[in-house]
């Protein structure tokens, strides 16, 4: 029996041509969608979400290529980027998915929070759709062209994953196939500072759905070093900035990476909060309380 969040009903909605997501959907009261991250599902948000259905109407769903939800094939590749990353998995392609599945469900304009991935998405639907997303959350992860611009150095192996699955088609996906759970298992591990956080039947299900998403999930990360860039540039180059109140967490960095990440977000996001958590990368699950705290703070502004 597949894990699932205590209360909330599960449905299946077409967001786009050939595209449908799975979706987890609890509470009522004025909606917030919450994007998971790498190497995840929805259920990363099982306590938060839980805990937000108080109050709101939470959905929670699987991202395209993730979990349940259906994984296109990747396009072939995008001029404009250089054929580095197609637009089956830009940003840009996965925010109107979340747009399409809120308005489905019948919200026209909703609060928005994600983790790592999910944040991604969340960020680039927040600046394509401002007068859709009324809140933004952003949990441990700086915005794509920025990510981009501080790794360099020896600093920059914590993020090897990035430069892998910036690859062409091919490489990558055999290497991570070829010991997937090893793979995935292993950022699940080194990004834990509490194992007791992930326990053995969500491990297991973020592995299985892992172990089968592999095309999708290199797609997503490849296009975060093409496409997703263009886009970013365009909006910096534009000026164009997130009009909404944002909140940021990020666990307890310090001095290790060698960059301001509140000085990089307040260029991005004017009306900004941003504080540090004491856990490590997977926060929703590892200190749910201080996630739900500061999303409710956030839906106050």
């Amino acid at each position: 029996m597949h894990p699932t969040i205590p209360g909330f009903t599960y449905r299946r909605v077409p967001v786009a041509d050939d595209v449908t997501l799975n979706v987890a959907v609890g509470g009522s009261g004025s909606p917030v969608m919450l994007l998971h991250g790498f190497p995840q599902t929805h259920l990363m948000w099982r306590h938060v979400a839980v805990e937000l259905a108080a109050h709101h109407t939470v959905i929670c769903p699987d991202l395209r290529g993730y979990g349940a939800s259906d994984k296109p094939a990747e396009d072939a590749g995008d001029a404009e980027a250089g054929g580095a990353g197609g637009v089956t998995y830009a940003k840009r392609t996965m925010a109107a998915d979340a747009v399409a599945l809120a308005r489905a469900l019948g919200h026209d304009r909703f609060a928005l929070a994600g983790h790592d991935r999910g944040a991604l998405v969340a960020i680039r639907a927040a600046l394509d759709h401002p007068e859709v997303i009324t809140h933004l959350a952003s949990l441990d992860v700086l915005p794509t062209l920025d990510t981009w611009d501080v790794m360099h150095g020896t600093g920059a192996a914590v993020g090897f994953h990035l430069y892998l699955m910036a690859q062409p088609p091919g490489l990558p996906e055999r290497m991570i196939g070829a010991s997937a759970d090893a793979f995935f298992g292993h950022f699940l591990d080194i990004w834990t500072r509490d194992p007791r956080a992930i326990p053995a039947d969500i491990r297991a299900a973020y592995l299985a759905a892992s172990r089968a998403s592999v095309p999708s999930i290199v797609a997503d990360y490849r296009a975060s070093a093409g496409i997703d860039v263009v886009h970013d540039l365009a909006d910096r180059d534009a000026g164009n900035r997130l009009r909404m109140p944002v909140t940021v967490l990020q666990q307890d960095w310090g001095t290790a990476l060698g960059f301001d990440a509140a000085a990089l977000w307040r260029a991005w996001a004017p009306d900004l909060r941003h504080s540090t958590v004491s856990c490590g990368h997977f926060m929703a699950e590892e200190a749910p309380e201080d996630v739900v705290k500061a999303v409710r703070d956030l839906l106050t502004r």
